[in-house]
């Protein structure tokens, strides 16, 4: 049964003798090796290998010769593949696709549909199913599972993204609050914010004016006349709505730097989180925002219309976040993200949207437009130009 591999092992240039040959025969009968591939090998090479030149001619043989032979059930071969780390066996089951079997497979056409047809596909669905274009599964062009492609879909059991072409996510994500303490790794951002700045002295009397002083003084013959007057301060109020995850998991350092970077220079300062689009709810701890979540009109009601608004994120979603109720990624909300973001800019006049996605690829993203047209064309790539930019717009 082993006359194959003893010609392929000659043909590869391993002398291989006939006296080998039984030798070996004589050795896999006497059950030195019994039902492990890995026993034979070794047996195998010992046999039939007399010079440690002829050892990766041998190897590259054997791997032809015996690809895809595997132990019998229960024997040592199951313990091998019991021991394989569950995260490699779980990328085997990824489906990779060109672009061009990409392009063919088409959507279930619309929100409503999707969510009718995964109603379906749970009602009915008995057990798992692993690359096909139907059930709940993965690996597969169906709308429904993980590790597959389709052109939008529910992702469910599925770490992180992939394609980006989630309508909804039904898992749940652990968010990162932005570290409030990193050190800038560029000044210009901080110069940028500074023409958002208007001073006015607020506040009580604490500060010496040694002009007012100076005049008073002479005024009095002489006599001292301290003059006391207002801390000099930055009037300007900045509320930053910050996008977290998904996307902006691209994006973490530079939103850094502007955080830090905003906190630094005013001292009227606050900020919330949110995902792709802003809805009914936002949050300050990403550890904690499914119990510290914030109703966006306890937000309307406590931040008044002189607040300078800035949204930060790359407005990568699918335009059903926008456009659609229900449509939220991770949530299902009673109204679009369109008629929050109506709102806030209603609220706050000097509203605009920093986008860390680099300008010349705005335009390949639907989403990415319609955010800039509910903006009123106020949406500034995250350079320092556009924090300029930005900065003149909002004074």
């Amino acid at each position: 049964m082993f006359a194959p591999f003893i010609l392929a092992l000659r043909d590869a240039g391993v002398p291989a003798s006939v006296t080998e040959y039984l030798a070996l025969l004589r050795a896999v009968q006497a059950g030195c090796a019994d039902y492990s591939v890995e026993d034979f090998y070794f047996l195998a090479r010992s046999a039939l290998v007399k010079d440690e030149r002829h050892l990766d001619r041998f190897d590259r043989v054997f791997a032809e010769v015996f690809r895809g032979a595997f132990p019998p059930e229960g024997a040592e071969g199951d313990d091998l593949r019991r021991a394989l780390p569950e995260e490699w066996l779980r990328k085997l089951a990824e489906k990779l696709l060109t672009p061009e079997e990409m392009a063919k497979i088409e959507s279930l056409g619309g929100f409503d549909k999707l969510m009718e047809t995964l109603a379906q596909r749970l009602a009915e669905q008995k057990g798992r199913h692993q690359g096909g274009s139907k059930w709940i599964g993965t690996a597969g062009t169906s709308p429904f599972g993980a590790h597959g492609y389709n052109p939008e879909g529910v992702r469910i059991g599925q770490e992180e993204s992939r394609h980006r072409r989630a309508v909804k996510v039904w898992d749940k994500r652990e968010f990162r609050d932005l570290d409030e303490d990193e050190a800038l790794s560029s000044r210009n951002m901080k110069v940028a914010l500074r023409r958002l700045r208007r001073f006015a002295r607020e506040g009580a009397a604490t500060e010496l004016d040694l002009p007012g002083t100076i005049r008073a003084t002479a005024n009095n013959a002489g006599t001292l006349d301290l003059q006391m007057q207002a801390e000099r301060r930055n009037a300007v109020k900045l509320l930053l709505f910050l996008d977290i995850g998904g996307s902006m998991d691209d994006h973490i350092r530079v939103t850094q730097e502007l955080f830090s970077a905003a906190r630094g220079e005013f001292k009227h300062f606050d900020y919330f989180y949110f995902h792709n689009c802003p809805y009914e709810r936002v949050w300050r701890e990403n550890r904690r925002r499914r119990e510290t979540t914030i109703p966006m009109e306890q937000v309307l009601n406590t931040y008044g219309p002189a607040y300078r608004c800035v949204f930060v994120g790359d407005a990568s979603m699918s335009p059903y976040e926008i456009v659609q109720p229900g449509g939220s990624v991770e949530h299902w909300n009673d109204e679009p993200g369109r008629v929050w973001i109506e709102r806030l800019t209603r609220h706050f006049r000097r509203a605009a949207w920093i986008n860390p996605l680099a300008e010349d690829e705005w335009r390949y993203v639907q989403s990415v437009g319609m955010i800039k047209q509910l903006m009123d064309g106020r949406m500034f790539p995250l350079t320092i130009a556009g924090l300029d930019d930005m900065a003149r717009e909002l004074r």
